[in-house]
């Protein structure tokens, strides 16, 4: 069974995946004061959309290799050049560590090669992007393909992969915890520290909600009803209903939540 360890770090590289595109919306949106994401971003983030031309991005290569002569926002450029680098060499050095999978194995991780024709293939796995990339880490986290294997004309052969050892398991979640924060700074970056109460009602008792965060944690929405509130999410440590995140980005983002209910009266 994967360590528990490993389980968070799973969630937290799929997070990444989800939230990335809101990434790359917001390298082409002006943040607007108090008020972002804006509004032509909202709605990408609510439905959960794909739509690489509602992105506004030129194609589907890695920030690292994509040219931004006039980003309209530094902030999340930064952000995603940080998260992309991280998760690239990441990635590197678990394939280094324990990777066996042969060169036509379409789950094996292709180091760069500057002596490449073209960049393209100079990046190797990196030119599929951070999905592939957080896709292969997560593989890795959870010891996927890591017994032998039966071919199809019955050759048994051995493990693409080696299970992952402690210490890199460690590093892959310091990694993954620091590039989620990355991300959560410039989707919901009022957010991020400090306690603040929302606008938006709780939808399971149109009770108050609570933003809380640290700078080392995404943010957490809590409803402060306490026990009594039927909501359905998990509850915190002192038994009240609470969204981690991405789970708590709907809330963040919407003046008024979509299914409240009837305040408490007072």
């Amino acid at each position: 069974m994967p360590h528990p360890v490993a389980h968070h770090t799973a969630a937290r590289l799929r997070t990444i995946r989800e939230q990335w595109g809101a990434l790359l919306a917001a390298v082409e949106t002006s943040p607007a004061s108090r008020a972002w994401p804006p509004v032509e971003t909202r709605a990408f983030l609510h439905t959960g959309s794909t739509d690489e031309g509602a992105l506004m991005v030129a194609d589907r290569a890695p920030l690292v290799l994509r040219e931004h002569p006039a980003p309209a926002n530094l902030d999340a450029l930064d952000a995603g050049r940080f998260v992309e680098q991280q998760v690239f060499d990441l990635a590197d050095t678990l394939a280094a560590a324990v990777q066996h999978a042969g060169p036509h194995d379409a789950r094996r991780w292709t180091y760069q090669d500057p002596g490449a024709p073209d960049a393209r293939s100079a990046a190797g796995s990196r030119a599929h992007g951070l999905h592939w990339a957080c896709v292969y880490v997560e593989a890795r986290v959870l010891d996927e393909d890591t017994a032998p294997e039966l071919l199809a004309d019955g050759t048994l052969v051995s493990a693409p992969f080696a299970t992952l050892p402690e210490h890199l398991l460690a590093e892959a979640a310091r990694v993954t915890r620091a590039c989620e924060q990355r991300i959560a700074r410039i989707v919901a970056p009022d957010a991020i520290t400090g306690s603040r109460t929302l606008p938006t009602p709780c939808p399971g008792c149109g009770g108050a909600l609570t933003v809380r965060a640290a700078p080392s944690e995404p943010p957490m929405v809590v409803c402060r009803t306490g026990e009594a509130c039927g909501a359905d999410t998990g509850r915190d440590a002192r038994g009240r209903r609470a969204w981690g995140w991405p789970a708590c980005l709907p809330l963040l983002l919407t003046p008024e939540a979509p299914n409240a209910g009837t305040p408490r009266a007072a």
